[in-house]
């Protein structure tokens, strides 16, 4: 959520970078709710000041044994109006607060202003496109030639969007996840986490993605009556392993890797990339989480994209890196990079990592601090995340980039030896 401060004394300036998110703050409904809170503050401490009083002199009369009769029905008139005016505080301070955590981050002056895809910076191209001179067949194709990716089976057992792999795809799937640790683990110093795929729904309010989102996720409840729902990310229980944690400066920063699958309903989607690996309720993905100091994030999230870059430079992927405008932005972030991987069948760059910077914005809604080492005091982290990358998703980008003319797919050199016991073509 974005400082109390900012919503209190800079709305209208707070209003405007929003806009740059094609967000329209509600000043008016604000201002009136912060208005009536400080009245209400005002009367509230103002009773309080005068319950007190009354108070000290019932015990005085107490002592001196003098009729207190009146004195103690002004009190009892006193608690009552004291507590109606605590209780409509409460009510309002609730309602700003469920206000507040509908509101955006606020996002990073350099991010371009915009509403849609056109309106993205790219930032750089890497890698050379290939070029055929054969009918190019994209990764469904390839994978109903192969016999080893199917979706109709998939629909029998769960429904649309689910996918079935076997065989020597489903084994570039696995070898693909474990390079893609190994690289961040032993190259990038992020440190493997094993986490929940089911979290309570404080975990997804901390990362942003409760109240607004609650329509793009998986809920489950449980025989005991405990409501659960599937993490749409890593990013979330991994960042929210520090949630109410104070940790101590030379801990940061803090760097977790994990490969969990992802569920998401995608209702905001409907008819986007119904076949293939690009959309799915269910996929794997290995997430990068760091936790830094506030002066750190920004130099951060350029490392963190840089680590990303790596697993698709050494997959020799094509692909770019795209500043994205306030208008494609996630909620919580402040800035966001997304790398986009070349699909020849397609002729277009499509999304494969999305890395962000949320500022405080998750540390605030979560309450983690860090306690500096020279004044003792308390202070909201950093929070960044970003994909290293989506599974499915390369590995469809591999089945493209990679096929040859008699219909066979070439293994990327960096995996064959490792990963794949020296394997140089699936057919």
């Amino acid at each position: 959520m974005l400082n109390p401060y900012l919503l209190r004394k800079e709305l209208l300036l707070v209003s405007e970078k929003l806009s740059k998110k094609c967000f329209n703050l509600d000043v008016s409904l604000m201002s009136k709710m912060e208005n009536e809170r400080k009245k209400l503050q005002v009367q509230t401490e103002n009773l309080q000041y005068k319950h007190k009083l009354l108070s000290d002199l019932f015990r005085k009369s107490k002592i001196l044994k003098e009729n207190n009769d009146i004195l103690k029905n002004k009190i009892i008139r006193s608690k009552e109006n004291l507590d109606i005016l605590k209780n409509k505080l409460n009510l309002l301070k609730e309602k700003i607060h469920n206000f507040s955590m509908s509101i955006p981050n606020i996002p990073s002056e350099d991010v371009p202003r915009g509403t849609g895809y056109s309106n993205n910076k790219i930032i750089k191209y890497w890698g050379e496109k290939k070029k055929y001179n054969f009918i190019i067949r994209d990764h469904i194709q390839i994978g109903k030639n192969f016999n080893q990716i199917n979706w109709e089976e998939a629909s029998k057992i769960s429904g649309s969007r689910f996918v079935v792999m076997k065989g020597k795809i489903a084994l570039l799937h696995r070898a693909l996840t474990q390079f893609m640790l190994d690289i961040h683990t032993n190259e990038h110093g992020y440190i493997e986490t094993y986490v929940p795929y089911l979290v309570n729904y404080d975990a997804l309010y901390g990362t942003g993605q409760l109240p607004k989102f609650s329509n793009d996720l998986f809920h489950v409840n449980s025989i005991d009556k405990k409501k659960y729902i599937l993490i749409p990310t890593a990013e979330v229980p991994l960042t929210n392993l520090f949630r109410n944690e104070i940790l101590n400066e030379t801990s940061l920063p803090i760097m977790l890797t994990a490969c969990t699958p992802c569920f998401r309903s995608e209702s905001s989607s409907y008819g986007r990339d119904v076949k293939g690996l690009i959309r799915l309720h269910q996929f794997d993905k290995v997430e990068l989480i760091q936790i830094v100091k506030p002066e750190l994030s920004m130099q951060t999230l350029e490392i963190l994209t840089n680590h990303a870059e790596k697993i698709l430079q050494l997959l020799e992927l094509p692909y770019r890196k795209v500043l994205l405008c306030g208008g494609e932005m996630g909620f919580s972030a402040t800035k966001t990079y997304d790398l986009e991987v070349w699909f020849p069948s397609q002729n277009k760059y499509r999304e494969i990592s999305s890395c962000s910077n949320m500022g405080d914005f998750q540390a605030r809604r979560m309450q983690t601090r860090y306690r500096k080492k020279l004044d003792k005091t308390n202070n909201f982290v950093h929070t960044l995340n970003g994909s290293g990358l989506a599974v499915g998703r390369t590995l469809a980008a591999i089945l493209e980039n990679y096929q040859q003319e008699d219909g066979r797919v070439k293994i990327p050199k960096i995996l064959q030896a490792k990963y794949l016991q020296n394997m140089q073509f699936i057919s």
